[in-house]
């Protein structure tokens, strides 16, 4: 019996080698393009693009820059939302910073913090000399933050009681402290009133309320018309009984609930507070 002839094997490698070296090339170049956009330089990145438009002469009529002339490729256009994706990146980063204090003593927030209570506490410094040696420094008191100067009269000074007007005696001693905030006239300068909690009602006030926000209000008219400090700079509130300093069961606490608070907002709060 004559036998069958044995066919020869297919030349070349066999089918399943080609289709695994295919996948491996397929994951080579992913993971290569992985690690090439895990981080990017930006004075590098810049001078591949610059590489680019010098060698391909992708912009129209030799551009030197992204953004030089009418972008005619598809290339261009992703390259140049490439550039601003990674800008806008870094500055979203910047911006988490400042407004997470958890990031330590080292983040922008920090950083601002540290800077606006450096600027406050000297300002309270020229304050403080400025009020040193003269009839301020017995009745006014002095305090700081990182957003302000506070600077704290008694209302019996300024007031008859129940009263809103500024007292003539009180005159000269606003007229001090009127000179001192014009030192920081570019600043927002904010007056607040405050009273006990004893409960007052007559036809001109109704409530502590309405007091204090007139004798506030009565401090900053002042400040308008006998200085030259900017009248838009100037802000006046009341704040009533709500927010005491003292003990308002004795005669002493009561005296000192009864007050005017003068802020001057330091140049990184002066604007951000309206």
């Amino acid at each position: 019996m004559a036998r069958k002839r044995q066919e020869d094997p297919p030349a070349g490698a066999p089918a399943w080698m080609s289709t695994f070296s295919d996948l491996m090339n397929l994951l080579l170049c992913f993971f290569v393009l992985l690690y090439s956009m895990s981080s990017v330089d930006e004075s590098k990145w810049e001078q591949v693009v610059a590489s680019l438009q010098s060698t391909i002469s992708i912009l129209p009529a030799g551009g030197s820059a992204i953004g030089d002339g009418e972008m005619i490729s598809a290339g261009v256009r992703q390259l140049e939302f490439l550039d601003s994706y990674y800008n806008e990146m870094a500055n979203s980063k910047a911006e988490e910073d400042a407004q997470d204090p958890q990031n330590g003593k080292n983040s922008v927030y920090q950083e601002y913090q540290e800077q606006a209570l450096e600027e406050s506490e000297q300002m309270a410094q020229e304050i403080q000399e400025a009020i040193n040696g003269t009839s301020l420094e017995d009745i006014v008191e002095v305090e700081f933050n990182s957003q302000y100067v506070q600077l704290n009269l008694s209302g019996a000074i300024l007031f008859e009681s129940g009263k809103a007007e500024l007292v003539k005696e009180a005159y000269p001693t606003v007229d001090k402290i009127g000179r001192i905030l014009e030192r920081y006239a570019e600043n927002t300068i904010e007056i607040e009133g405050h009273t006990d909690n004893v409960p007052i009602s007559s036809s001109q006030f109704e409530n502590n309320d309405v007091l204090s926000m007139y004798r506030a209000l009565s401090v900053a008219t002042y400040f308008r018309e006998n200085t030259d400090l900017n009248p838009a700079n100037i802000k006046s509130s009341g704040r009533g009984d709500y927010v005491p300093v003292a003990d308002n069961s004795t005669a002493e606490g009561r005296a000192r609930n009864r007050r005017v608070e003068i802020k001057i907002y330091n140049s990184y709060s002066s604007g951000t507070n309206e």
